[in-house]
Order: C-alpha cells, then sequence, then structure tokens
C-alpha cells in the first residue's frame, strides 16, 4: 500500500483544523448560551481584566479565567457602573455588556437659589461621596464661592469621583456662563459678568415668583445709582443660612460682603445659585422707578418709588 502523499498529508491536517475549528466554535456558542443571572447595574473597579474577573468572581458572578480571556481578545473592559439592562441573560450577553453598555447616570439637581453649602450635602448623600472632598475641589477650580454652578439638572456617571464631578460641574456651567454673556453682552469679560450673577443671585433669593425679577432687579439697580445700601435680606441667606430667617441679630453681627445693611453695593460673591431668568432680569430690569418692595398678604411684594408709599405697602 502506498504511504499518502505530502499533498494528502496536507489535506488531512487541514480536514483535522477544519473540524477542530467547527468543535471549538460549537463549543463556544453552547458555552456563551450559559445563562447567568446579573444585577441591572454593575460595578466594574479599575485594573487589569483578570482583577475585574477576579472581582466580579468574589461578588457572586458566575465569570471565570476564560471569561477573561475572552474579554481580553474581543475588546476594551470599561470601568464604572454599567448599566446592563437585564438580570437574567445570558454568558455572551453578559461578556458583550460589560464591553458596551453605557455608564449608569444618575440625575442631581440643583434648585435655583440654593446654596452650595445645601448643594453638595445633598449630592454627598445621594451619590454616597465626601462633602468635604466635593466642597475642597469646587475651591480648587471655581472662581468664585458661590454662584458658578447653574440651577440645572446634571446626569453624572454613578461611581464618580469628588474630584471629576467637581470638574464637570464647575466646567459645564462657566461655558453656559461664557455662552450667555456673549449672547448679551457681546463679549465674556469674568469679572463684569459675574457681577451680573451675583445681582441675579439676589434677585433670585427676593422675587416671589419669576414676573417679580424684573421688577426687583429695577429696584437694585436704582438704589445702586443712587448709592442707597440694597438692605435686602436674601443677600445674607448666602451659604449655611439659606434657609434661616434673617434677624435683627444677625443684620448686626454679620461683618461679611452680604450684609447689605451693613455695607453700600453688592456683595463679593453669588449668594447663591440663579436661573436664566434671574440673570436676564440683572441685566434687563424692568424700566421703573421702584426703591421699595415689601411682601403682601398674597405672597408676592409690592412695590413703590417713595419711602411714603413702603411704609403705607408695610402696613397693609
Amino acid at each position: 500500500m502506498n504511504a499518502p502523499s505530502i499533498k494528502d498529508k496536507k489535506k488531512i491536517i487541514f480536514s483535522n483544523l477544519v473540524d477542530v475549528f467547527f468543535m471549538i466554535v460549537i463549543v463556544l456558542c453552547f458555552y456563551l448560551q450559559i445563562p447567568i443571572n446579573s444585577s441591572r447595574i454593575v460595578y466594574i473597579p479599575q485594573g487589569g481584566t483578570n482583577e475585574i474577573i477576579t472581582y466580579l468572581d468574589k461578588n457572586n458572578f458566575d465569570v471565570n479565567r476564560f471569561d477573561g480571556y475572552m474579554l481580553h481578545f474581543f475588546g476594551y473592559l470599561q470601568s464604572g457602573w454599567l448599566n446592563i439592562g437585564q438580570t437574567r441573560l445570558t454568558k455572551g450577553d453578559f461578556l458583550y455588556g460589560l464591553m458596551n453598555s453605557k455608564a449608569a447616570l444618575e440625575d442631581i439637581t440643583l434648585i435655583p437659589g440654593e446654596t452650595l453649602y445645601f448643594f453638595i450635602d445633598e449630592v454627598a448623600k445621594q451619590l454616597n461621596l465626601d462633602s468635604k472632598k466635593l466642597e475642597l475641589f469646587y475651591r480648587q477650580y471655581a472662581p468664585y464661592e458661590d454662584g458658578v454652578i447653574l440651577a440645572n439638572t446634571y446626569k453624572i456617571p454613578k461611581g464618580i469621583s469628588e474630584k471629576h464631578l467637581m470638574y464637570y460641574l464647575v466646567n459645564t456651567s462657566l461655558k453656559e456662563h461664557k455662552k450667555w454673556a456673549i449672547k448679551f453682552l457681546g463679549e465674556y469679560d469674568q469679572k463684569q459678568w459675574f457681577r451680573y450673577v451675583t445681582i441675579a443671585s439676589i434677585i433670585q433669593k427676593e422675587s416671589a415668583n419669576t414676573e417679580e425679577m424684573p421688577l426687583v432687579g429695577a429696584v437694585i439697580h436704582n438704589r445702586l445709582k443712587l448709592k442707597m445700601r440694597l438692605q435686602m435680606d436674601g443677600a445674607l441667606n448666602y451659604g449655611r443660612f439659606s434657609h434661616i430667617k434673617v434677624t435683627p441679630e444677625m443684620i448686626r453681627n454679620d461683618t461679611t460682603s452680604y450684609n447689605t445693611y451693613r455695607y453700600n453695593g453688592i456683595p463679593n460673591a453669588p449668594v447663591g445659585s440663579v436661573s436664566f431668568k434671574a440673570i436676564q432680569a440683572a441685566i434687563f430690569p424692568a424700566n421703573v422707578d421702584y426703591l421699595y418692595f415689601v411682601r403682601n398678604k398674597n405672597g408676592t411684594h409690592s412695590f413703590s418709588k417713595t419711602y411714603k408709599e413702603h411704609l403705607n405697602n408695610f402696613s397693609q
């Protein structure tokens, strides 16, 4: 019997390799169809693929070193909180989700008029972050003590660090400040712009509604022109005093620039966060001669040009 030729040997080897390849594909297909339980939101720590697989295995995910090889071969493994989207899926879908799922996002909201002090406190609780670190990084990135982060709802990746969060919030807001300044003023001069933001922050605190904002803005501008002290309680609702009723004792004892009863002009920094409407009112106040306003029984304000009218409104 003749020995197989070299050509026949190559055919046999090739045929065996094809058989092995298809066997591997079949086994792999069955393997990737194995059901696996997962949480909808999965945390992936930073590190190498083997470290991540070890972390998942220790946290009751049915993964092994072979899965790590596949992840390493097929794609880049993300870190952070990922939204896998399902709790029961195949191993193939789970591994694909680790490589391709979007970050799990959480909404944080800064309401108009709120101060950085309370915003940081709420964010720290909501995202399980360190409030002292949040404040530290805000001071590092922001040019003013308050009012830099605009009132808005922000979508934040779960698991974000204090440093990255404050960098994102401050820089996102500063870009908006610049855009609004160019829209309203034709240029962005930071000192000039934040003077308007400071006025807007007082308008935000003092106004009963958005319709009143241009009127409150007019009172502030009119008083500044006449070199009258603003004498507005809202300016003293800064920082941790945001929700405290201003008392005569506080007015007597507060020596900060926020005390517009004691000092002329506006504070050195915004009182709190501002909305677009408040900034509009600071730049474009109503064309009126009002110098005074007082809250009325309807929960809004009565405005007046003279102190005599103001006293009459005060007694109503």
